[in-house]
C-alpha cells in the first residue's frame, strides 16, 4: 500500500518548508521553492537538501519501503519507531530502499531524511494491510538557521546532526535551517523566519561571512539587529538565542578580506544583543560559540572549521546544555 505524500488531509511532512511536486516524485525544500529565484542561488542548492527533514506517521506496517530517483551522493535515511532508533540506511547509488522486520503493533515511525544531497521521492510503501494515521504533533516548534556547521553534512547519518540530537532530547518539532556556505543574514531569511510557526529560535552566524567576507565590521552588527526586528514582527514574544561562531583556530585572530577577525565577530554579536536587550528584547539572549565548541575539542575538528561527526554529537550536548535547557521555556 502506498503512503500519500501529497495530501493535506494526510499530512505526513516535517521540518520542511515547501514541496515541489511532479507526476513522477515529490522533493522537499527549505525555502518556498516556488521563490527560489528571490533566493541565492548557492542557497537554493543547500535549501533543496532536507536536513532535519522527517516523514512521520503512525502504522503497524511490518516493513516500508520507498522508491527514489538515484542518488550520487553517500548518504542515509533513518529510521525510528517510538523514537526508538531501528536503521540507517545508505541511498548512494540506488533507486529504492526498504526497511523490513518492524517491531509489532502500532507505532510512531519517522523517517529522517538526508542532510545533504537532494531527494526525490517516488513511492513510500507499507504493508497492504496495515493501518494508516497520522500525527497530531503538539510539541513545541523550534528553528534554528546557520552554516553548513548546522546542516552537518559529516554528522554519521541524518538523525545524528546535533539540531536533530537536540531536538529528539527535548521533544521539539525541528526545522532547520542550515544552509552550507550560506548564512550570511540574507533578509529574505529573516522573513522566512517570521512566517514559518516557532516556540524557539536560535541563530549561529558569523563563519560564512567571515570566510566570504560578506559582511564587514560596519554592517555585520547591524545585519543581526535587523534579523532579529524583522523576526519580531511575529514572533514578538518567544526565546530567540543569538551564537557567535565556534572555534577554529586559523580564524581567530586573523583578519579576513574586510578587516574581520572571529574574536570580533564574536564581540560584535554580543553587542547586538547587548542593544536590543537595552531597548527591551528580554527574550533575546547571546550564548558565546566556544562554550558550545571551544578549542577543548579540537581533535574533533580535523580540518579546524568543521566538527566530524563525534564533534556534533558533543555540540549536540553543549547545546542542549548551555542554551536549550536555558532558554526553551515555556
Amino acid at each position: 500500500m502506498k503512503l500519500e505524500l501529497k495530501s493535506r488531509d494526510f499530512p505526513v511532512w516535517q521540518g520542511i518548508v515547501s514541496l515541489e511536486q511532479t507526476d513522477n516524485w515529490v522533493k522537499p525544500w527549505r525555502i518556498p521553492y516556488q521563490s527560489q529565484n528571490l533566493f541565492h542561488h548557492q542557497l537554493c542548492i543547500r535549501a533543496a537538501m532536507p536536513a532535519g527533514a522527517r516523514i512521520i506517521f503512525r502504522s503497524d506496517t511490518s516493513y516500508i519501503g520507498g522508491e527514489i530517483e538515484p542518488q550520487l551522493e553517500e548518504n542515509q535515511i533513518d529510521l525510528y519507531c517510538d523514537k526508538t532508533f531501528i536503521k540507517s540506511v545508505s541511498l548512494q547509488t540506488k533507486d529504492r530502499f526498504l526497511f523490513s522486520d518492524l517491531p509489532i503493533g502500532n507505532k510512531l515511525i519517522e523517517l529522517w531524511l538526508p542532510q545533504k544531497g537532494e531527494l526525490r521521492l517516488k513511492v513510500i510503501e507499507v504493508a497492504n494491510d496495515a493501518s494508516l494515521a497520522p500525527v497530531k504533533d503538539s510539541r513545541p516548534h523550534w528553528i534554528t538557521y546557520g552554516s553548513s556547521i548546522t546542516q552537518c553534512s559529516a554528522a554519521e547519518s541524518p538523525s545524528q546532526t546535533w539540531p536533530a540530537i537536540v531536538a529528539r532530547q527535548l521533544n521539539l518539532n525541528l526545522t532547520c535551517l542550515g544552509f552550507g556556505g550560506q548564512c550570511h543574514l540574507d533578509p529574505i531569511i529573516a522573513q522566512l523566519i517570521r512566517d514559518l510557526p516557532a516556540d524557539f529560535i536560535s541563530i549561529c552566524a558569523g563563519i560564512n561571512i567571515y570566510g566570504s567576507a560578506s559582511l564587514g565590521p560596519r554592517a555585520f552588527r547591524q545585519a543581526l539587529i535587523g534579523t532579529v526586528q524583522t523576526i519580531r514582527e511575529k514572533h514578538i514574544d518567544i526565546p530567540v538565542v543569538l551564537i557567535s561562531p565556534i572555534y577554529s583556530p586559523p580564524r581567530e585572530k586573523v583578519k579576513n578580506a574586510v578587516g574581520f577577525t572571529l574574536e570580533e565577530m564574536r564581540v560584535e554579536v554580543a553587542t547586538a544583543v547587548e542593544d536590543l536587550r537595552t531597548h527591551g528584547d528580554q527574550k533575546l539572549h547571546y550564548v558565546d560559540g566556544l562554550q558550545l565548541f571551544g578549542a577543548d575539542l579540537i581533535e574533533m575538528l580535523p580540518d579546524q572549521l568543521h566538527p566530524n561527526a563525534e564533534g556534533y554529537k558533543a555540540l549536540g550536548k553543549k547545546f542542549t546544555q548551555h542554551i536549550a535547557n536555558k532558554f526553551f521555556v515555556t
